[in-house]
């Protein structure tokens, strides 16, 4: 981990920050937080040393949506040759400038083939904690939790198991049906 004269400005202001706030996190400024994901700073030790997480902490259901949104896309550009170039067509919110048949056709696709694959309970996620220890701002935490909502209170419970040690994470596999509750195999 590096030393002090090896933290950046932006790492020695959260931590001030951290520390004057007296509150076990604080929210990332540039990020809007919602019921399913939180971006997030914290304190605690890795290696002995009090570092910086840099932390985004999402649902189960959200990473479930995700992947399948990602696996929609991958078919999308395969089974439409154009896909790509109707992607690049839209704004810098990901909005198409000029949509069409073609955009309306492939967002259906997509969503039959979303559809299929959540009937179908062929994607699973399990819940997770992934450490980027070459990340810009301290130690990246990426974490994937079965939680209903992301709330004050889980990322303060998270935070304190996380620091204590005693994180336990459920290694069932999980799937979700259109905003249900989790079906584990």
């Amino acid at each position: 981990m590096k030393s002090n004269e090896q933290l950046s400005r932006t790492q020695l202001d959260l931590i001030a920050k951290l520390k004057s706030s007296g509150q076990p996190f604080i929210l990332d400024s540039e990020d809007q937080p919602s019921d399913e994901y939180a971006h997030f700073y914290f304190l605690g030790t890795h290696e002995g040393n009090e570092v910086l997480f840099d932390t985004v902490l999402y649902t189960l259901r959200m990473q479930h949506e995700s992947e399948l949104f990602e696996i929609a896309e991958q078919k999308a550009a395969e089974h439409f040759p154009d896909y790509n170039s109707v992607q690049d067509d839209g704004d810098e919110n990901g909005s198409a400038n000029n949509p069409g048949s073609l955009e309306e056709e492939i967002g259906l696709y997509m969503a039959e083939i979303m559809a299929e694959l959540e009937e179908e309970g062929e994607v699973k996620v399990k819940e997770h904690v992934e450490l980027d220890l070459q990340h810009d701002c301290g130690i990246g935490l990426d974490v994937g939790l079965n939680l209903e909502k992301i709330t004050p209170k889980n990322i303060e419970r998270f935070i304190e198991e996380f620091n204590a040690d005693t994180l336990v994470l459920d290694d069932g596999l999980f799937s979700f049906q259109n905003h249900s509750e989790p079906e584990k195999p």
